[in-house]
């Protein structure tokens, strides 16, 4: 090996080590505690996590809010406070006002099917011997040849009055007061009881109830009556 080649070998030596020591400086040195390089997983992790975090927030209602939408709603009654609160323990996106606004649209739909005699309307609304008491009032006119007509003109107020929990069962009872003109007449279309000029308050009693383990988000009628 001559001179020359040997001192070209040093001067490229010396190069090596010099851009060594500038990486070194520049990148610093593995300390074995580094973070691992961004990836696609990592960033999906991270977006998972976040949305994870977001639906926790949204979903874990704290009791002390549910209990202060129920006392609200309740307006002092203590018992109905605290069966809205169990069912909104049971089921979160339980809400009063939601649920209130739904029953007076149920009321209207099931009243108007009854007077329509539209069963298969009524059927998927009310539970069994609800719906068997509509059916049996129909057939009970119809066996005397008699028609009743009802008309529905106005839902004057409507108020939760009970709630509660019967198992994983959610019953909510609601006082609706409502105007309306019912006229019976016989086969021959003479009027025996009720009268379009004169409208009658009638104040019903509706129980309302759904399986909080269920998805469905319906509630189904089970119960009627008056006031005593």
């Amino acid at each position: 090996m001559g001179d020359g080649q040997f001192l070209e070998i040093v001067i490229l030596a010396m190069l090596a080590g010099f851009i060594f020591l500038r990486l070194r400086s520049v990148l610093g040195r593995r300390t074995g505690n580094e973070k691992p390089p961004g990836g696609i997983f990592s960033r999906r992790r991270e977006v998972a996590d976040k949305k994870t975090e977001k639906t926790e927030n949204v979903v874990r209602l704290p009791q002390r809010d549910r209990d202060a939408a129920g006392t609200e709603f309740a307006d002092g009654d203590t018992a109905l406070a605290a069966g809205l609160t169990q069912i909104q323990v049971a089921d979160s996106s339980f809400d009063p006002a939601s649920f209130l606004s739904g029953a007076k649209i149920a009321f209207e739909m099931i009243v108007t099917s009854f007077a329509n005699r539209d069963l298969d309307t009524l059927r998927p609304m009310v539970n069994d011997e609800v719906f068997r008491n509509f059916s049996d009032a129909i057939k009970a006119h119809d066996a005397k040849g008699e028609t009743a007509e009802t008309t529905l003109l106005a839902i004057k107020a409507s108020e939760i009055v009970e709630a509660g929990m019967s198992g994983k069962i959610a019953e909510v009872t609601v006082k609706f007061v409502s105007e309306m003109v019912t006229i019976v007449r016989d086969k021959d279309g003479a009027i025996l009881s009720g009268d379009s000029r004169s409208p009658e308050t009638v104040t019903d009693l509706w129980t309302f109830a759904r399986s909080t383990a269920s998805s469905d988000p319906n509630w189904t009628l089970i119960a009627t009556r008056s006031p005593n």
